[in-house]
């Protein structure tokens, strides 16, 4: 039992130092500007959304817990506390991902090309969504960062990455992703 203790002792000691140190590279990267801030909505307990989904009614959709408010503040207050400049703050429609905008940044505009098409209500938009999207990015020129409110399906497609929720995941605007930071809800 000492030796687990020990092992896991030497573990976070080791391990600490690193993540800060790669917080800390992150922070810069997004300083500098000019980065793509791709964020998986904060947590909403669940996955896909009710058969009785409306885009218009919040009510039949699957949306943040306290968690996940929880979860988009902290969001917010990263961008707060490290005075990253931002050009504008895009969320899909699904009132999951604008209620985690207006939570961590108080003031965003809906894209549909960050839409779910996870269900397979949406499934059909993936393509024309994918290439919006990529049109969208190559047409932005900002000197800021650009943040994209989306989901996991989205994220996933055009990254080949998969985010958990509340995600931040940093890229260039080619998309190659720098770095990832997850905020815990």
């Amino acid at each position: 039992m000492k030796f687990v203790k020990l092992l896991l002792l030497i573990f976070i000691t080791i391990n600490s130092p690193i993540k800060a140190d790669s917080n800390q590279n992150l922070i810069n990267e997004l300083k500098q500007g000019g980065k793509l801030i791709f964020i998986r909505h904060a947590y909403a307990p669940g996955g896909g959304d009710p058969d009785n989904f409306d885009i218009n009614d919040c009510n039949t959709q699957r949306n943040l817990s306290s968690s996940g408010r929880e979860q988009a503040n902290k969001i917010g207050f990263f961008f707060k506390v490290n005075n990253i400049l931002i050009d504008k703050i895009y969320s899909s429609e699904w009132c999951r991902c604008k209620e985690t905008a207006l939570i961590a940044f108080n003031d965003f505009e809906n894209k549909s090309f960050l839409n779910s098409f996870f269900s397979s209500k949406f499934s059909q938009n993936k393509d024309p969504q994918i290439k919006k999207l990529k049109k969208f990015i190559k047409n932005w020129d900002g000197k800021k960062n650009l943040v994209l409110v989306t989901h996991y399906v989205v994220i996933s497609e055009i990254l080949n990455y998969g985010s958990s929720s509340g995600e931040i995941v940093i890229t260039d605007k080619d998309l190659k992703v720098i770095d990832t930071f997850e905020i815990e809800y």
